[in-house]
């Protein structure tokens, strides 16, 4: 099996999830991490303090498979998993540029994930320092520029408490930034957390999904 050509890796979502998963993990110790995914299958044998990043996320991820609640694309947990080709890069209308946003689509489902473009691996250190991070859901909407369209919505759901309305309006504003993009297209294998999932309020009977990655990789 070939290396894993990684494009992102949160370290800061591993860091929080690893101590939840594996309070010991970097006691001193001999382990053998093999995660059943095709970028992540290859099994590693460490000793000592497995601090790398890779070996950590490699952790996270084979929790997430074998005892979390990861579905797919189609079909998502409360984190998901999918291989398919995407356009990605830093979002060209986020006025902080400090959002990576990945786009891609299957048969049923218009997919969108986001992040902190300090997690992508070419990242020049202090590039963002007048940004912010990028994985929380209000925070990638502005990046999207959704968050201002939808201030009106806000305050008239706050009174009518028609939150339905706020997320097909989201929903609606995400899948119109995926076909926006005009990238060339990448296979990228990814687990990411699930945002925002509903149907497309266009009629066509597809799903809209939004998560932040965990990892994402280009395979062939």
């Amino acid at each position: 099996m070939s290396p894993s050509y990684y494009v992102y890796i949160s370290d800061s979502k591993v860091d929080m999830l690893l101590p939840q998963i594996d309070p010991g993990f970097g006691a001193k110790r001999q382990t053998e991490v093999g995660v059943n995914l095709s970028v992540l299958s290859a099994k590693r044998t460490t000793e000592g303090p497995p601090n790398d990043r890779i070996t950590r996320l490699e952790a996270v991820v084979r929790h997430l498979h074998d005892h979390g609640d990861l579905g797919t694309v189609d079909e998502p947990g409360q984190y998901f998993w999918g291989s398919l080709p995407m356009r990605w890069g830093a979002f060209r209308d986020d006025p902080a540029s400090s959002l990576v946003f990945f786009g891609g689509r299957t048969e049923d489902t218009v997919l969108a994930l986001g992040g902190s473009y300090r997690h992508v691996f070419d990242h020049v250190p202090d590039a963002e320092a007048h940004g912010v991070g990028r994985s929380m859901m209000s925070s990638m909407l502005d990046g999207l520029g959704i968050t201002s369209d939808l201030e009106d919505e806000y305050v008239a759901d706050a009174v009518d408490g028609d939150l339905d309305h706020v997320d097909r309006a989201a929903l609606g504003r995400v899948q119109r930034a995926v076909e926006r993009l005009r990238w060339p297209a990448q296979h990228v294998e990814f687990v990411a957390k699930r945002l925002l999932h509903g149907e497309s309020p266009d009629g066509s009977g597809r799903s809209v999904l939004l998560g932040t990655p965990l990892y994402a990789a280009v395979v062939d």
